[in-house]
């Protein structure tokens, strides 16, 4: 068995060790591979691993040799799943790695929406606080969280986990999950209507899969639905906004402020609405980045290889 890792990189930029998975069979990893140059940098591979770049029907078919392609991330709509199963190709995913990572980076981005703290460090850096008549200013509104209502849309590991962390901050935490019945988790409430969590919500967090069904759903209709003083944080999947539409709201007062670590196109094209919309926050796709929760990744990445040469593939999508 032969194994090629086709964008190593951005999973490991050089801060880990590939050797567990070189100790299974001979590899080959490419720091990054465009889409045409994929046939010729497989070819001969059985195993073939990818983070982001994609793998088409039509690529799949021009690897003969493939029998198991691991993603190595938790979503893996970058595979065509349906033909590599018609193609006899296993493949597999790694489901929970990120959990704790992606739910602080949540923090992150609304404590920042909160407080503002880069703007007010940068402020007494050129002097301001120096020359101020008064012991203390502050450049924008400072927004305590306890008492606030955060409303949580999806209810997975890292929608858990981020409700926990909401609920230590004294806020109230209501969630909707499709279209599941209500039930209690923790002091958590579980709200059906996501009509009724937008209009709630002191802030909104999206954490559910990008399917037909989510691609899409924070569109004009729904930003209208929430507060003029609400905050709206995406660490999920960017094509779960519709990106002009947000940023319409945000230009026209009609939303209090966003945070977004994902994009509906990424990289970014040029032009994108988000980027200099009126207090919105734009990171690079960083929430999962963390050395803790790549080594993690890694980690099941290798498993899931070694269990498929065990002949007992694991965590194989369906």
């Amino acid at each position: 068995m032969n194994i090629v890792v086709l964008d190593g990189y951005i999973l490991n930029p050089g801060d880990l060790s590939w050797r567990s998975l070189e100790e299974l069979a001979p590899v080959a990893i490419y720091e990054r591979t465009e889409e045409a140059l994929i046939p010729h940098r497989a070819a001969g591979a059985q195993i073939v691993l990818t983070n982001k770049t994609p793998l088409s029907a039509q690529t799949l078919r021009h690897l003969p040799d493939a029998r198991y392609v691991g993603v190595l991330a938790t979503g893996y709509n970058i595979v065509d799943v349906r033909a590599a199963r018609k193609l006899g190709i296993t493949v597999t995913n790694v489901p929970t790695y990120g959990t704790a990572s992606v739910a602080q980076f949540t923090f992150a981005l609304l404590l920042e929406l909160c407080h503002h703290v880069k703007l007010h460090s940068e402020v007494v850096l050129v002097g301001e606080w120096s020359r101020s008549p008064d012991w203390c200013f502050w450049r924008t509104p400072l927004i305590e969280l306890a008492g606030k209502t955060l409303g949580v849309i999806g209810l997975g590991r890292i929608g858990r986990r981020v409700a926990e962390i909401a609920e230590a901050f004294g806020m109230e935490v209501i969630f909707t999950n499709g279209g599941r019945s209500n039930q209690e988790v923790g002091k958590s409430e579980i709200k059906t209507s996501l009509e009724e969590l937008l209009s709630r919500a002191d802030v909104v967090s999206l954490h559910c899969p990008l399917v037909p069904e989510t691609q899409g759903m924070m569109n004009d209709g729904r930003l209208r639905l929430m507060k003029p003083s609400a905050f709206l944080i995406n660490t999920s999947r960017g094509p779960l906004v519709v990106d002009q539409d947000l940023a319409d709201a945000l230009n026209a007062g009609r939303l209090a402020g966003a945070a977004v670590d994902v994009l509906s196109v990424e990289p970014p094209v040029s032009g994108n609405p988000l980027i200099g919309a009126k207090n919105c926050l734009v990171t690079p796709h960083i929430a999962w980045a963390t050395r803790e929760a790549r080594g993690r990744l890694l980690e099941v990445g290798v498993a899931n290889v070694a269990a498929f040469l065990r002949g007992k593939p694991e965590n194989v999508v369906s």
